[in-house]
């Protein structure tokens, strides 16, 4: 599951432009600087763009952190 940690990590340096940013399943919008509410679609967009899944906006509001992200983008591509 966690292997797609590393290529979430990627789109999350690219959309804050920040190249050295280093996520953990507990990463959140408290612990990364510049994850606001922009950025967030932003980001959300760009997963689904790169796994080719789609969100519904029920399964975003109870995102808590990265490792929430990571385990709700295992789902959608285990189906």
């Amino acid at each position: 599951m966690d292997n797609l940690l590393p290529e979430v990590q990627d789109i999350f340096r690219d959309v804050l432009d920040q190249p050295n940013l280093v996520l953990t399943r507990e990463s959140s919008t408290y612990t990364v600087e510049d994850w606001d509410s922009f950025a967030h679609l932003n980001i959300i967009l760009a997963i689904e763009n790169r796994f080719k899944i789609k969100f519904a906006l029920g399964e975003l509001q109870d995102l808590k952190n990265v490792g929430d992200l990571l385990d709700l983008t295992q789902s959608k591509l285990a189906k």
